[in-house]
């Protein structure tokens, strides 16, 4: 083609060119299954902000907040309150049939669509809990499950080692099944018994810390479960022998127990990621042990959690819990005296404390609760499965950061005085930034699994299906869009824009079905812009269906001023 124009004069080419233009379409339009995956570069923060009477406060605004990165205050970009309580406005729905005629049947479709609203993930610790405390928990999740669940809410059942799993549901009969099925794993090897019994955290205190006191205490510990006498050189050796080899193995399992647990929590989070509504988990644990090499995979569960609007609360399952001097039964410990007993309380007690910082640690960053130190495992419930009234998020891009994957410690804070606030206490950066293209995907994405109704640009949205027979149906998301707001890019004597229009389903458990990804690129003349930001931009989605109910989300994005729009229905395909 380059060549062919060089033979032709200016004039001829300029008369080309301008045919081209002449003929090139106004509109076109390209689908595609859309794909979905999250955030890096925007960090986000989830701050609950709570008064002196410990409700949650909900009319604060983003000039409210103070956010620093490693003691550098932050541009904040991103600003929302989100409350469960917020109302979601559904869709017109019509026939097709019908929609020439301008007929509606709304009357015919749910006015209160038992779709989900919300999803709460209950995970069991069936590693780290003891058997009694895990038989304590399954009817203690049975009773309050029996009273607060409601048609609106969908209820998961999963364990940490990976062993025992039912998705979403609200049928109660399947979770009282999958709460009963619920045991110690049989894939985790238990101390007691050893000798001498050497938990993770004696482990790593003894293997990595090189505490010489906590090897003596096991030392003691070895002498009376072994039966050996300490004066005798070879029972000397061999208590030696007998501690080093239960520490390597109590780090080994350890480590690996505690890296299992994790890999679970986040495969959950992953999993609710595509949940569309109000996200859930409560881990039911007396919590576990992490050496610095398993930080890193905590926070990636965390930053996995944050970007998927997931909330994760945790009830201590030990309830309220005492120090017992020599350790009870359930330890498989021997009892010694002295300094040497004294020194074993201590470590029990940091034991203890340590085991518990992930629970808080996931809770102070993705705005949940922990229920610690307490007896009242019902109440406790009840209080964590309950999302705070009010939660802000605050989303900001890192000035010069380094993509070294170091910690970045985060403090946010109020102008205002007399709150109590728990916000995200810090981040690792990227290794890498994404590129503008794979930001939008991601920007879309968030907006797709979520449930709120984004505005800046207004659209109207009607469903409209038909059925080909009983067990198929099509779906027809109409989506008209208010080209006002938008902005248009002067390309020779055209208006350009390329608009992105996501529409899926998801079924009445909340699993996502069908969707498809539109991308309308548009070439307007200044005639046909102008008629067209007087009657709107009609784009249609058609998903293929079976009958059922469904929750549709639509979500619009432009290029050019990278404004954003979702709106949500709820459609009932009789059968």
């Amino acid at each position: 083609m380059l060549k062919t124009l060089g033979f032709m004069s200016p004039l001829t080419v300029a008369a080309l060119l301008c045919a081209q233009s002449q003929t090139q379409p106004e509109m076109t339009t390209s689908n595609s299954v859309p794909t979905f995956s999250s955030r890096v570069n925007l960090v986000m923060v989830p701050v609950v902000v709570r008064d002196k009477t410990g409700r949650a406060v909900g009319n604060l605004k983003q000039e409210d907040f103070q956010l620093f990165d490693k003691g550098k205050i932050q541009i904040v970009s991103r600003f929302s309150v989100e409350s469960p309580q917020n109302p979601k406005v559904p869709a017109t729905v019509t026939r097709e049939e019908d929609a020439e005629r301008g007929k509606t049947f709304s009357e015919s479709a749910p006015r209160s669509a038992t779709l989900p609203e919300r999803f709460v993930a209950y995970v069991f610790d069936d590693i780290h809990t003891s058997q009694a405390d895990l038989a304590r928990t399954r009817i203690v999740a049975q009773k309050h499950l029996d009273e607060t669940l409601d048609p609106a809410s969908r209820v998961a059942i999963f364990t940490t080692s990976g062993q025992h799993t039912l998705d979403f549901t609200d049928d109660r009969d399947k979770l009282r099944q999958g709460i009963a099925k619920i045991q110690l794993t049989s894939l985790v090897r238990s101390v007691v018994g050893d000798c001498p019994a050497v938990d993770f955290f004696m482990a790593d205190d003894v293997e990595n810390k090189h505490d010489s006191g906590a090897f003596q205490v096991l030392l003691d510990e070895t002498y009376v479960c072994a039966s050996l006498d300490p004066k005798k050189p070879s029972d000397f050796e061999l208590a030696n022998t007998l501690v080093k080899s239960a520490t390597r193995q109590g780090l080994n399992e350890g480590e690996e127990n505690s890296r299992l647990a994790l890999t679970t929590l986040r495969d959950i989070v992953r999993r609710m990621t595509a949940a569309p509504g109000a996200r859930t988990i409560v881990l039911l644990s007396p919590g576990f042990f992490l050496t610095p090499d398993l930080r890193l995979q905590e926070n990636e569960v965390m930053d996995r959690a944050i970007k998927g609007n997931v909330t994760i609360s945790a009830v201590d399952a030990r309830g309220l819990f005492a120090i017992i001097p020599g350790g009870d039964a359930s330890t498989g410990r021997v009892s010694i005296s002295g300094l040497g007993a004294a020194m074993r309380s201590a470590l029990d007690r940091d034991a203890q404390l340590a085991n518990a910082d992930i629970m808080a640690e996931f809770a102070d960053a993705t705005g949940g609760t922990f229920f610690h130190n307490d007896n009242g495992l019902l109440e406790g419930l009840k209080l964590v499965a309950a999302q705070p009234e009010y939660m802000y998020v605050l989303g900001f891009a890192p000035q010069n950061l380094k993509l070294d994957g170091g910690y970045h410690a985060l403090k946010v804070s109020l102008k205002a005085k007399g709150y109590d606030l728990k916000a995200r206490r810090g981040y690792y950066a990227p290794l890498h930034l994404n590129n503008p293209e794979e930001e939008a995907k991601q920007e879309i994405s968030e907006a797709f699994f979520s449930r709120e109704e984004l505005v800046e640009i207004p659209i109207e949205l009607r469903l409209q299906f038909f059925k080909s027979d009983q067990l198929r149906a099509k779906l027809t998301v109409v989506t008209k869009l208010d080209v006002k707001p938008i902005s248009f890019r002067r390309a020779d004597d055209r208006n350009a824009n390329k608009v992105t229009v996501v529409a899926g389903a998801f079924d009445r458990n909340g699993n996502y079905v069908a969707g498809v990804q539109q991308v309308v690129d548009l070439h307007l003349r200044d005639q046909t812009l102008a008629a067209a930001q007087t009657s709107g931009i009609t784009v249609r989605s058609i998903l293929d269906l079976t009958p059922g109910s469904y929750f549709v989300r639509v979500v619009v994005r432009d290029s050019e001023g990278q404004k954003m729009a979702a709106r949500n229905g709820v459609i009932e395909i009789p059968y």
